[in-house]
């Protein structure tokens, strides 16, 4: 191995080692307070090995949204994209996202809601990259719901796109009830709500 790819390989390791932390130190105190000596020190590095591997805190905080999703995108909605389509995917979604907040150690529930509290009212780059998450986590909400609709497999009258409004706003508000009592049966409720608008045929996964 030359010595220029093992560099690369040493950097890409230490990258991935500082996203784990600053994942979680971010959950607890916002992206935007997000103490860059804390994070040094809990990666091993020095301030400047820091901004050696991200340049900026900007450009650190779009990593570490970056991270976010693609644990998100793990966890949540490549098991669902493995589900059929309709109403078992709508529902392996929503169960994955519920498991997602109950088992992540992260202290924030899901780590988009909580950064979109914390973003929501401050215009910019960042705000602007959370909203494009929430959006696609909407969309996909709403493109799985609306070929529920055509496959017939819905009971509630509602439109699809106000199903995965209701779904979608049920989850988050079921993120923020759990995160400050973990209780189980709080998500256990969602899941039976979730059976009533969805019928049985959803996730098969164990919990």
């Amino acid at each position: 191995m030359t010595s220029s790819k093992r560099i690369r390989i040493d950097g890409e390791k230490s990258r991935e080692r500082v996203l784990e932390s600053a994942i979680r130190l971010a959950a607890i105190e916002g992206l935007e307070r997000l103490s860059l000596s804390r994070l040094a020190e809990a990666a091993g590095l020095s301030k400047s090995g820091l901004f050696g591997l991200f340049g900026s805190k900007e450009d650190l905080q779009f990593a570490i949204i970056d991270k976010a999703r693609e644990v998100f995108t793990h966890e949540v909605v490549m098991p669902a994209l493995a589900a059929p389509e309709g109403a078992p995917r709508l529902r392996t979604l929503c169960e994955g996202y519920l498991d997602h907040i109950a088992f992540r150690e992260w202290p924030s529930g899901c780590f988009f809601a909580s950064v979109a509290a914390e973003v929501g009212g401050r215009p910019g780059p960042i705000r602007d990259r959370v909203a494009k998450e929430q959006k696609r986590w909407a969309s996909l909400l709403r493109q799985s719901a609306t070929r529920a609709a055509e496959l017939g497999q819905l009971r509630s009258e509602a439109s699809p796109e106000q199903l995965a409004f209701e779904l979608g706003a049920m989850l988050t508000g079921a993120d923020i009830v759990y995160l400050l009592h973990r209780d189980p049966e709080i998500l256990e409720r969602v899941r039976s709500a979730l059976q009533a608008r969805l019928g049985e045929g959803g996730s098969s996964k164990k919990r």
